[in-house]
């Protein structure tokens, strides 16, 4: 019930704009003006008799005024600060950013930079300047500690932002609570960051043990592929690390020039691209490497593998159990005599299954990307002097198909490249009868 529908017309196309414009504000910090703008427009409905949509407003008014009691610490007519507080030993590090627009905690964000051989403070200042290569850094940046290094750091970013730009470690007021709050919240972000890890040790470790490996792997790599009838294949690559899934390293290859239905002609070419990169040293190579299927698949795939001079990587194939049960799979392992069958809920079973169906929901939401985008573009396909650019810039400006369906024969003519008798031939087309 909280949503306005602006997908299938529900709200006019201003009103939405209006409501998005005023989250921006609120994000901003700018709630009263929000709150101002909404006792307008509720004096505005009143006068007009629109009594239901005056009482909308209130109630609009009245949770952003929830909100704004639910801050934790504010001061109205503030500056924009950014605070940063980290925790931590050398190599185990959780830096705290937390944000405060016009006097208003908008919420923290944590990271964890790798500095095995740094210092705590110099670990931040490090962190800070990474930081504001991307952002830009308000007139006040709070810390959690007293850096020798901060004169240098405002110097350093006052010169890149062209202003004033104060870097301290605040020590009373509203500053500095502001300031304990975001360490306090750092020490949760590492506590529970140590806590993952720890039962992803057990995972690796347990892993290891079943499979007979001198050492828990440090890089997993599984494969899927994911299809509807053929069609539209896509096989993707997932990667896990002690630390867990590392997702800047996924990789989707859409598959060409192979028969429909072919799962191992497109999981050998999904190989053969993957393991090039590997070869020519772009990417690490695992030592662990898992696919979807039993003995026949993992033989398969070992010949690929030589192939490529990955004859010697650790291969397991994964097979459903009985029913399709999870928690029933076998494991097939190159060159061990038969398949293995972990204990349904040990914690090698959950870190398989784990990146299993990571691997699994990867591909999928990569083939029904693909799929949608081919739906799209096949249904204005017919369209006489609609070309493939004429095809992207409609579904771009309206948001996709459904946005052309909805647009009249005036909305079309907005569109670079669409004038009146063309957009009148797409939504003759797209409406047949009307």
């Amino acid at each position: 019930g909280r949503c306005s529908a602006p997908c299938v017309g529900l709200i006019p196309r201003d009103a939405y704009a209006q409501d998005i414009a005023a989250a921006v504000k609120v994000l901003e910090g700018r709630s009263d003006e929000v709150n101002a703008e909404l006792e307008k427009r509720m004096e505005e409905a009143g006068e007009a008799l629109q009594f239901e949509r005056a009482a909308q407003i209130r109630d609009q008014r009245a949770a952003l005024q929830r909100i704004q009691a639910q801050q934790i610490v504010t001061a109205e007519g503030q500056p924009d600060v950014d605070v940063f507080a980290i925790v931590g030993e050398a190599g185990e590090y959780a830096v705290s950013v937390m944000l405060v627009r016009g006097g208003r905690n908008l919420g923290t964000t944590s990271y964890f930079p790798r500095a095995a051989l740094a210092e705590a403070d110099e670990a931040l200042a490090s962190f800070i300047l990474q930081y504001y290569a991307d952002a830009e850094a308000p007139a006040e940046v709070l810390l959690g500690s007293n850096l020798e290094e901060a004169a240098s750091l405002s110097e350093l970013l006052s010169e890149r932002t062209g202003q004033r730009i104060e870097v301290r470690h605040p020590v009373r007021g509203l500053a500095a609570r502001w300031v304990e709050l975001a360490r306090e919240n750092a020490v949760q972000a590492l506590r529970m960051r140590l806590a993952q890890r720890a039962g992803l040790d057990e995972m690796f470790s347990d892993l290891a043990g079943m499979l007979d490996l001198p050492e828990p792997p440090s890089r997993i790599e599984c494969f899927d592929i994911s299809h509807t009838g053929g069609e539209g294949t896509v096989a993707s690559c997932v990667v896990f690390g002690p630390d867990g899934p590392l997702k800047k390293e996924y990789r989707r290859f859409n598959i060409t020039a192979v028969t429909p239905g072919d799962d191992y002609g497109a999981l050998r070419q999904a190989l053969e691209r993957r393991y090039r990169h590997v070869r020519a040293g772009e990417v690490s190579p695992p030592d662990l490497l898992l696919i979807d299927g039993g003995a026949g698949q993992v033989s398969q795939v070992h010949a690929v593998l030589a192939e490529l001079g990955y004859g010697d990587l650790t291969l397991v194939g994964i097979a459903k159990g009985p029913e399709r049960r999870v928690g029933h799979e076998r494991l097939f392992v190159y060159g061990a005599p038969g398949p293995g069958t972990p204990e349904g809920h040990s914690p090698a079973a959950r870190l398989i299954q784990r990146i299993r169906d990571e691997a699994h929901r990867f591909a999928i939401t990569g083939h029904r990307r693909k799929r949608a985008r081919r739906y799209n573009e096949s249904v204005l396909e017919v369209v006489p002097g609609l070309g493939p650019a004429r095809r992207r810039a409609l579904l771009k400006h309206f948001g996709g198909l459904q946005g052309v369906m909805r647009a009249g024969v005036v909305d079309l003519t907005q569109v670079a490249g669409i004038g009146a008798t063309l957009a009148r031939s797409v939504y003759d087309h797209l409406h047949p009868g009307s």
